[in-house]
């Protein structure tokens, strides 16, 4: 769903921009997703038994282009199923050949410039994928661990310390115990040292500022091998660094022969034993604190001491920050730009590497004491290539320019570069997006977009993320085509969810666009369906324009008005010509605006309500053979209706497109006209808005009243600023003849003053202003009630923003219908 939403976004600003004649790209693509995908071969290879340090790495590679042609085009298949309009016939994908090369120079020009550089330090290892990962990939997850407390004795005999860790396994590797020198309990130990249990090492006990004096027992275990935090103090006092736990998650090292090639669970479970049989366990207890896991496999990392590559950043993050303070890149919303500045304020070396064979591998080769970096190998013999890969991020942050050709200076680099806008979901706004700014800084020199716009991430509708093994993933094609509903639909537990309809792609775009924000929101069928009944309504008024049209040589102008010069035009014509140049003005200005949601409903409530609901019933009465501004007048609004809705549902809107006289060629390649004030006409808006006010009164009072819609009242109008034009729309819609005689009477209020609807066999005063006084008074208790409520201090300040909102909104509605009654 994620993938539908950012397609259609996209593509409304691609189709857009076409229509307004201008020279458009959409570089489509894919990165390899290094870690993800070569998972996913490796778990093939584990089914059929065998694995990739079996069949070797050439024949690895082989097989993972192999799945990537099998499983690599599903979201591309999907956005054209969705109608995206990009280019195809560029299709790029981060490893093929030209972008190989760009990588590489990339890389030789960072590592010439001292940027990336090769040592070892502590890293995020994940051992579902056995490599390094970086901060970015890193989610936090709260878990409840036992916090043990294990007793150290003195090496003199003397006494004791007691350490309190969640992690007993480690101790293996410990090389001190610290306190804080200014606990009054401990300050007298530091200096002396300590026996480590199960392995006998002597550890010295030293005094750091870091240790907290109200956690645990006050005494911590260093295991600088093993903690970021522990590697800190480590190298501020000169401790060696020891590591137990190897990259495949399993005891190593030799410090304690019995729990050598354990995994980390079993030896802690092991260890804990041993420790208790031995009297050195003091107390268990529950501890809930967050614990880094990866991204990618879900598996708990492992801190480790790792030779790797790292690429310096603060010389890279300074202009990135810059071009976003000054305004040549604009983050939407303003809450993602500050959370841009702040992490690239508070950047850390980013580790490159990952012990994968798929991907970029990385242009550095290796005999004996020399090192070779280059974008061809180097000459002579005895070199190794290092085997390690570089982050697919590394990559995808060259996308703007790489795919338009750099470092050559293509055509297509000098027309598109920079480019206009990025969509993308705020989750990889570090990963790609800051990373991206970076990079064209650096390489072209220029900023790699003006506008990023930040979409909201779709959620299941109970809120949960969309997940296939949760139940709640749902498939674009299967709203598309119609299809099984995933399990969270379902409405008890373990029951068949059913099927979707239908809805076809217009729909699903629709529906995707009016439910995005810029914050999470919960997938909505509902605005599914909406779509399916947009496109259905628009498809009846092109069907109903048809009809009127056919056989009519219709003059139709190609820009400007299509009303007569000088002639005295009918109310409703020059009302539906105002509201159409409106709406087309207010519609790309939303987009522009990246406000999808309110673009997508607005253009709902245009083309549903003010289109067909009003301007079509108001002309049924007229003949298009017999009256010009009728031909004209219609063929304009649909045609000009079809090109503000096409960015939006493109498929019913071409389709549709040639139906209309004055319709040449594509929807899709036709140029948008330019804005035409002289089409604005704010007094046809509003006396035809009186009308259409007047109208919904008397129908909702009928609705309210239980008078039949159909038999034409007698009524009088006792309202100014309705001329004889208007009256007759009103008398028409509102199914009421206006008369002037006297008589009891039901008032409804309208513009300007009210109706008087005259007694008769539907409508009995008497009983009316009884049921009114009714309903006045249960209003008049409703709005004591609500707005007691809301004055309640408690209520205001505790509960929910949207559940106080709910009930101002409540509140108004309630006053607004006591106005009217």
């Amino acid at each position: 769903m994620g993938h539908a939403l950012n397609g259609s976004i996209q593509d409304v600003l691609i189709r857009l921009n076409r229509m307004r004649g201008k020279n458009v790209r959409w570089t489509i693509g894919t990165d390899h997703a290094g870690i993800a995908t070569q998972t996913k071969v490796e778990q093939a290879l584990v089914d059929e038994g065998t694995s990739r340090e079996q069949i070797g790495r050439e024949a690895f590679v082989e097989r993972t282009q192999a799945w990537r042609q099998q499983y690599g085009g599903t979201i591309i298949n999907q956005f054209r199923r969705l109608g995206v309009s990009a280019d195809y016939a560029h299709e790029r994908f981060t490893m093929d050949e030209g972008y190989v090369r760009a990588v590489q120079q990339v890389f030789v020009a960072l590592y010439e410039q001292g940027l990336i550089y090769r040592g070892t330090y502590l890293v995020n290892w994940d051992p579902g994928s056995r490599s390094a990962i970086s901060d970015l990939e890193v989610e936090d997850r709260e878990v409840t661990d036992t916090l043990f407390e294990i007793a150290y004795p003195l090496s003199d005999g003397s006494g004791e310390v007691v350490v309190a860790t969640v992690r007993p396994e480690t101790m293996l590797a410990d090389v001190a115990v610290a306190v804080n020198p200014a606990d009054e309990r401990f300050a007298g130990l530091i200096g002396k040292s300590v026996v480590l249990p199960l392995v006998g090492r002597e550890l010295p006990i030293i005094g750091d500022d870091y240790v907290k004096t109200d956690f645990g027992t006050g005494c911590l275990k260093i295991t600088p091998g093993h903690d970021p935090n522990d590697f800190e103090i480590g190298h501020r006092h000169g401790l060696e660094t020891l590591t137990c736990i190897g990259e495949d998650g399993r005891i190593t090292g030799g410090y304690a022969p019995a729990f050598e090639g354990l995994s980390t669970a079993e030896a802690r479970t092991a260890i804990v034993e041993e420790l208790r049989a031995g009297g050195s366990l003091r107390a268990e207890e529950d501890y809930t604190h967050t614990v880094p896991f990866s991204h990618r496999s879900g598996e708990r990392i492992e801190p480790l001491l790792s030779l790797q590559w790292f690429m310096k950043m603060e010389e890279l993050a300074q202009p990135a920050i810059d071009a976003v303070r000054d305004g040549r890149v604009r983050i939407h919303p303003e809450s993602q730009s500050r959370r841009y500045l702040q992490w690239l304020e508070e950047i850390r070396p980013w580790v490159l590497s990952r012990q994968l064979w798929w991907g970029h591998q990385i242009p550095v080769w290796y005999r004996g004491d020399e090192t070779y970096c280059g974008i061809e190998p180097p000459r002579g013999e005895g070199w190794e290539r290092d085997p390690d890969v570089l982050d697919t991020w590394f990559s995808s942050a060259l996308w703007p320019f790489a795919t338009l050709g750099w470092p050559e200076q293509t055509p297509e680099l000098r027309t598109f570069y920079p480019t206009s806008v990025l969509s993308t979901a705020r989750d990889i706004l570090f990963l790609w997006v800051a990373r991206m700014v970076m990079m064209g800084l650096r390489f072209p020199g220029e900023i790699p977009f003006g506008d990023v716009y930040c979409h909201s991430v779709i959620q299941a509708p109970d809120g949960r993320r969309m997940s296939k093994s949760l139940g709640t993933g749902i498939d674009p094609l299967a709203l598309i085509d119609g299809g099984p509903r995933p399990a969270v639909f379902a409405k008890k537990k373990g029951a068949d969810a059913g099927e979707f309809p239908a809805y076809g792609a217009d729909a699903v775009r629709f529906g995707l666009l009016a439910m995005s924000s810029t914050q999470d929101v919960r997938f909505s069928e509902e605005k599914i369906a909406q779509g399916r009944q947009l496109i259905t309504k628009l498809s009846n008024a092109v069907r109903f324009a048809a009809g009127r049209l056919e056989g009519l040589d219709v003059e139709l102008p190609a820009d400007g008005s299509p009303l007569a010069p000088g002639a005295a035009s009918r109310l409703e014509d020059r009302w539906i010509v105002s509201r159409t140049e409106r709406i087309a003005r207010e519609t790309a200005a939303r987009i522009d605006e990246f406000d999808f949601a309110k673009a997508a409903l607005g253009l709902y409530d245009f083309v549903y309500g003010e289109l067909c609901d009003w301007y079509l019933e108001l002309v049924k009465a007229r003949e298009a053979a017999t009256d010009p501004d009728l031909g004209r007048v219609l063929a304009w609004a649909l045609r000009r209706t079809l090109q503000i809705a096409h960015p939006v549902i493109p498929f019913v809107t071409e389709d549709a497109w040639g139906r209309i006289p004055g319709t040449d060629g594509l929807l899709a390649g036709s140029r948008l006209p330019a804005p035409d004030d002289a089409l604005l006409d704010g007094d046809a808006e509003h006396d035809l808005g009186r009308v259409i006010e007047l109208i919904s009164a008397v129908r909702s009072w009928r609705s309210t009243a239980n008078v039949p819609p159909g038999p034409i009242l007698p009524a009088r109008l006792e309202a100014d600023g309705y001329d004889d034009e208007a009256r007759a729309h009103a008398a028409r819609l509102a199914r009421v003849e206006l008369v002037d005689g006297a008589g009891d009477a039901v008032l409804v209020a309208v513009p300007g003053g009210q109706v008087a609807i005259l007694a008769g066999e539907h409508v009995d005063p008497d009983a009316e202003r009884s049921r009114i006084a009714k309903r006045r008074a249960e209003v008049e208790a409703e709005i004591e009630r609500t707005a007691a409520r809301l004055g309640n201090e408690k209520f205001a300040s505790r509960a929910p923003a949207e559940v106080v909102a709910a009930e101002q909104a409540k509140l108004d509605g309630l006053r607004e219908e006591l106005r009217t009654l």
